[in-house]
């Protein structure tokens, strides 16, 4: 699956070298603590997907300028403060397989962390008279906020149907590649009408990305490769589409059974759901609105002519719900 970004980086190859140097400058600090965890950070770099995004949809529409290094950067800022900010709030001590920044440095410093670097990105923004992307960063922002927020709440209260779902995964997840994709086309001057197509673009894209993230807790298979124990959400509380699939399509002794094992759960009741939901057909269901949605976005694309460079957004959209990491 490696192997399909390094493929469609081939493409954006001379922009994601320039970008790399220039993340490393931007994150920089007079503070050495600041400056060794964010070299901490550098050097454990994930899939960068979302600045893909940005030079994808940049060089689709245009040609790549300062602007669109810029946001790149300031997309990936936002994206690395919330993982950061993410295993605080989880209590999680890995990410991608390695330590988490509160796992070395502890709550306090992670919080902190994550705060300069959302700082940055704002700073970049107001430091290069980018209002319009300023105006993109407080919005993402905030819905990723308001995401997470409610699903804290509906964790707790564990009434959750389709609507709240697609609402929480567009909030928290595909907010920020809708983001990428819409900073893209702006950081190339292209109009109000393709930038908002755009953006539409990156959010059914990231919908069936976090669709993708929420079958893994249902795949034994994938443990080993995304870091993710399986049954982990169940055990968070959270309920995600192929539950609430099979929730709806039960019996209210069935629903309660499945409510009452999620509140005293354990290895066997994760066990009992996880077989729940395969048999009344919750994984099949997810996996079809995951293909709804990354349609969606390729149909979107129809609209450009061909060229390598669709083709590599294409080939983006489709390792999206093909991955197993």
């Amino acid at each position: 699956m490696k192997k399909i970004l390094e493929k469609v980086k081939i493409s954006i190859k001379k922009e994601m070298k320039i970008f790399e140097k220039q993340f490393i400058n931007i994150i920089q600090s007079k503070v050495s603590i600041v400056n060794k965890i964010t070299h901490y950070i550098t050097n454990r770099k994930g899939k960068q997907i979302r600045p893909m995004f940005v030079f994808l949809i940049a060089k689709m529409l245009g040609n790549i300028q300062k602007k669109t290094y810029d946001t790149a950067s300031l997309i990936e800022l936002i994206h690395t403060a919330t993982l950061v900010h993410d295993d605080v709030i989880d209590n999680s001590n890995l990410r991608r397989g390695t330590f988490s920044i509160n796992a070395i440095w502890k709550n306090k410093i992670a919080v902190l962390i994550g705060d300069y670097l959302l700082s940055k990105s704002l700073l970049l923004a107001r430091n290069n008279n980018y209002h319009d992307l300023l105006k993109i960063i407080c919005r993402t922002i905030k819905d990723m906020s308001e995401g997470e927020l409610l699903q804290m709440e509906k964790t707790k209260k564990l009434d959750i149907n389709e609507k709240i779902y697609n609402q929480i995964i567009y909030h928290k997840t595909a907010s920020l590649i809708a983001a990428s994709c819409e900073g893209g086309a702006r950081s190339v001057n292209a109009d109000e009408k393709t930038a908002l197509k755009m953006k539409k673009f990156g959010g059914f894209t990231g919908i069936a990305f976090q669709i993708k993230d929420d079958l893994f807790d249902y795949e034994e298979s994938h443990e080993n490769l995304i870091g993710k124990p399986i049954g982990m959400d169940l055990k968070e509380r959270k309920i995600t589409l192929p539950l609430i699939y099979a929730i709806q399509k039960s019996s209210q002794k069935n629903q309660e059974w499945i409510l009452n094992s999620i509140n005293n759960y354990d290895e066997k009741k994760r066990n009992q759901i996880i077989d729940y939901v395969k048999e009344n057909g919750g994984i099949e269901y997810a996996k079809k609105k995951m293909i709804k949605f990354r349609n969606n976005a390729l149909k979107i694309l129809d609209h450009y002519p061909k060229s390598t460079i669709k083709e590599a957004l294409k080939t983006m959209v489709n390792f999206i719900i093909e991955r197993n990491i």
